[in-house]
């Protein structure tokens, strides 16, 4: 098995608030990926004295374990624990009702000799190859599909859409929105390989159009996961007049994770 794994922040001077680990098992077989992207608080008070780094090190270092550990769990019950282990790590000190209590993206990826799982929750996303090359990609595009007016300020976000009935859901202090994830299982021989990507490396994809979710992975495959980030990099750098990047923040963090399983 070979594994890749890039995570890069958007800017040197603020911390990463992404997270990806690798596991495999003491028994030698299957192995999972956990590949988490913090959401940026806001500037103002959230309720919370903790990081959003602290949060996704301590959601990632819950489902880390537990995918592994309660292998015998489905993944919605995997990061519904995971939830739980860290909403009660901070519930004495912290507001964790207030609606950017720390949270985040959310991609699993479990394997055995049988079967792989996946679990994939808002807007981060999880590709796998067949033996004959073809592509899957597993995407929550629910974010996506939202009418823009809704994501016009982070405000009228965080009161009609952000983790509500019809809108988007992250990973935050409720175990309940496990549930809500994009979830579902393909027998182990039909993948070769799988790759996960945090949305500061999508954009590679979905902003800059530098090709589609195959082209991504096949240029992930043969250059490497470091080569995506920087192509990504050089694309922010270039787009002066920011006629892809929009309102987007010019770097976001950028995390790959690549296994050949």
């Amino acid at each position: 098995m070979r594994t890749e794994l890039v995570s890069e922040p958007g800017h040197p001077a603020r911390p990463n608030e992404d997270f990806a680990s690798v596991a495999l098992p003491a028994g030698g077989q299957g192995g999972a990926v956990v590949l988490l992207d913090g959401v940026t608080p806001p500037p103002t008070d959230y309720g919370c004295r903790h990081s959003v780094a602290w949060f996704t090190s301590r959601l990632g270092g819950a489902l880390t374990e537990l995918s592994l550990s309660e292998r015998d769990s489905p993944l919605t019950a995997v990061l519904s624990q995971a939830i739980t282990r860290t909403a009660r790590a901070h519930a004495q000190t912290c507001d964790l009702s207030h609606p950017r209590t720390p949270q985040a993206t959310v991609v699993l990826a479990r394997w055995s000799e049988e079967t792989l799982e996946y679990l994939v929750l808002s807007d981060s996303a999880l590709l796998f190859e067949g033996p004959d090359g073809l592509v899957t990609t597993v995407l929550d595009d629910r974010l996506s599909r939202l009418p823009r007016a809704f994501l016009a300020t982070a405000a009228i976000a965080d009161s009609t859409v952000r983790n509500k009935e019809g809108g988007f859901w992250t990973a935050a202090a409720d175990p309940a929105v496990a549930a809500r994830a994009v979830t579902g299982a393909v027998p182990r021989e039909r993948v070769r390989s799988l790759a996960a990507l945090t949305d500061g490396a999508t954009r590679w994809v979905d902003m800059f159009r530098e090709g589609g979710w195959e082209d991504c992975f096949t240029y992930l495959r043969k250059e490497g996961a470091a080569a995506l980030v920087e192509r990504v990099r050089d694309l922010e750098d270039a787009d002066t007049e920011r006629r892809f990047l929009g309102r987007a923040k010019t770097h976001d963090d950028a995390s790959v994770v690549y296994a050949e399983l």
